[in-house]
């Protein structure tokens, strides 16, 4: 098997083999905690920008399925595992990672020890990072490296967002039928299709937009609600998605999801801050601060709104992340809004936080 390295910033060297296309991939290395999912950590536009690292040993096993990615294609920068499965179990699986990988551009490397990196980047925070497949030169690739631009300071959305406004119908699979009774638009930052699903699935009828619609084209569309999605990267500098998000506070129910969260954040006139390490995977816990229960969440973020900085009038914390403390949910009935910092939708992760899709369709329901 061809050889690769994964260097990080602070000179961390991981030596292993190939796994995907060739080539070098530049980004910032995050581990992501789920068992499974990984179809969906591939195809999530919330990872533009990163190197995933799967810390689960085995990844690939059940294959990969058209049906189960979360967008058109990988978004990632670069895939690392510990071991990519050449078997595939599920009969539904019509390729295996590693050919997946290699027919969709994305570089990966296998063989190295992911617990390992884990630790490293828990003790030390997410580091940037390259893999390698064809220099294996640690003080060149740290040129290289040096060179490579981040994602602070950086707007990622455009390159992940839709380029024209189209309509979505599909629900959930499995799922009945709903009729639509509400008009849902659909900011879209980097949105996942399971968040869409969901949508069709509790009565709305979707309009997707591109993250750079005004506030005036979303007015135009006549919707009942509004719902800002998910997407990769520093939220600071995609100004344009706040402006029409502060432009339309109070004047349609709002719904915010994770980098949503976060928009809806600054558009209420408070900051964001990056985590040491974010947080990504399937199984982190969140308490519901007015009824006490906890949701076994999805997650994938690297920032976070610090809620002290918030100015609006009435604007409050509605979830909090019991792993470190920090805020995952946000709320302002006087403008109808509210936002979480998680993934309801799950895609991967458990679905414990479904019910939040229905929340949305009653305020749009309560605003008629």
């Amino acid at each position: 098997m061809m050889k690769a390295v994964l260097l990080l910033e602070d000179g961390a060297c991981f030596e292993g083999q190939a796994l995907g296309a060739e080539g070098e991939a530049f980004g910032e290395v995050v581990f992501n905690t789920s068992m499974t999912g990984y179809q969906e950590v591939l195809t999530d536009p919330s990872y533009e920008g990163q190197i995933v690292a799967m810390s689960y040993p085995l990844i690939g096993n059940y294959g990969m399925t058209p049906e189960d990615s979360e967008s058109a294609g990988p978004w990632l920068e670069g895939f690392v595992v510990r071991e990519a499965s050449a078997i595939r179990s599920s009969w539904r699986s019509t390729e295996d990672l590693g050919s997946w990988l290699t027919r969709t551009g994305v570089i990966g490397i296998q063989g190295i020890d992911t617990r390992a990196l884990t630790r490293h980047l828990r003790i030390n925070g997410a580091k940037h990072g390259v893999i390698s497949t064809r220099d294996q030169d640690r003080t060149s690739l740290a040129s290289k490296l040096a060179r490579a631009p981040r994602i602070v300071g950086k707007d990622l959305v455009r390159s992940v967002s839709c380029a024209a406004p189209h309509e979505w119908t599909d629900g959930l699979v499995g799922a009945p039928p709903v009729p639509a009774r509400h008009h849902a638009v659909v900011l879209d930052c980097g949105v996942k299709y399971s968040i869409l699903r969901h949508l069709v699935s509790v009565g709305c009828r979707v309009t997707v937009v591109p993250a750079s619609t005004s506030a005036e084209e979303v007015l135009r569309l006549r919707p009942d609600g509004l719902l800002i999605s998910n997407g990769p990267g520093d939220p600071e500098p995609v100004r344009y998605v706040v402006e029409t998000a502060r432009e339309l506070l109070g004047r349609l129910p709002i719904f915010g999801i994770c980098l949503g969260h976060q928009m809806l954040g600054l558009a209420l006139g408070g900051r964001t801050y990056k985590l040491k390490f974010g947080h990504h995977g399937g199984n982190h816990p969140v308490k519901d601060v007015d009824t006490g229960r906890i949701a076994i969440t999805a997650q994938n973020h690297g920032f976070n709104v610090d809620m002290d900085s918030l100015r609006a009038a009435g604007t409050r914390t509605t979830h909090v992340n019991l792993y470190d403390g920090t805020t995952e949910g946000l709320e302002n009935r006087d403008l109808g809004l509210f936002s979480v910092q998680f993934h309801p939708e799950a895609g991967p992760g458990p679905h414990e936080a479904a019910s939040l899709f229905s929340r949305f369709a009653s305020m749009m329901d309560a605003r008629r």
